[in-house]
């Protein structure tokens, strides 16, 4: 049998907010095993875009740049048009574009409210949109969307977040039922506690929240980033051939015990 993942080798992945914390993570990750990856993030990021395509072809891949915001459906068809342009196909989408904002609920505004969805529901969702197109014509391709913890439980002071993650979930599972049949596959992971540089920056400054986070977890710590890849691996792969329409947590453990 075939190393889950050594199938990937020229395939093309696109990642959105691949430039920084679980998305670079990712780009990185995809990279090693050969394929070409597209690390997109929003305008205003350029120079971060720039940066993580030139690490991407020290890994000896071909990489493009391009920043998008992936609320604006132009822009988002534009990215997907380009890709197919410079690779010829689309073989892995992976949505990890995603922002929060705590808060809260009485002193959300609308404002707030409807940016928190727009990034993570409907960005997901035109994303899903544009590279479904080119999937469904080419007869196959996978769809990996993040999820998260909220798309189970909800936590205090993110509703908007809890409602876009649940949502993002619920979009997997119906995409996923529509595709199946024309090769196209759609599934999800929903990370737990992850190390990020913005979740380290938060937890230098207050040790007394690191030990709360962790005290909930099984496992008894935060999860590496790099501990993601292999779950997109499974999914971007043929190893996962039979497999639409799922949500693989991986979360040291967490969700099991439930909070």
């Amino acid at each position: 049998m075939e190393t889950i993942g050594s199938d990937l080798r020229g395939k093309v992945v696109l990642i959105t907010g691949g430039t920084s914390g679980i998305g670079l993570g990712l780009s990185l990750g995809f990279a090693d095993l050969g394929c070409h990856v597209v690390p997109t993030s929003e305008p205003g990021t350029e120079a971060r875009i720039r940066g993580t395509v030139r690490e991407l072809e020290k890994r000896g891949v071909q990489s493009l740049e391009i920043a998008t915001d992936v609320t604006d459906a132009r822009q988002v068809a534009a990215l997907t048009r380009r890709v197919v342009e410079r690779f010829g196909r689309l073989d892995v989408l992976v949505n990890c574009a995603g922002i929060t904002s705590r808060k809260p609920s009485v002193a959300v505004t609308e404002e707030e409210w409807n940016k928190v969805l727009a990034v993570n529901l409907t960005g997901t969702f035109l994303m899903c949109q544009k590279a479904g197109e080119i999937m469904l014509k080419q007869g196959s391709g996978s769809i990996i969307n993040i999820a998260s913890m909220t798309s189970f439980v909800a936590y205090p002071e993110v509703a908007a977040y809890c409602a876009s993650k649940g949502g993002v979930r619920m979009l997997t599972k119906a995409l996923a039922i529509e595709w199946a049949k024309h090769g196209v596959r759609v599934n999800d992971i929903a990370p737990g506690d992850i190390m990020t540089e913005l979740t380290r920056s938060v937890v230098e400054k207050d040790p007394e929240r690191l030990r709360r986070i962790q005290s909930r977890i099984p496992m008894e710590r935060l999860g590496e980033v790099d501990e993601l890849v292999g779950a997109a691996i499974y999914f971007a792969s043929d190893a996962s051939r039979y497999v639409t329409g799922q949500t693989l947590v991986v979360d040291g453990g967490h969700l099991a015990q439930g909070l």
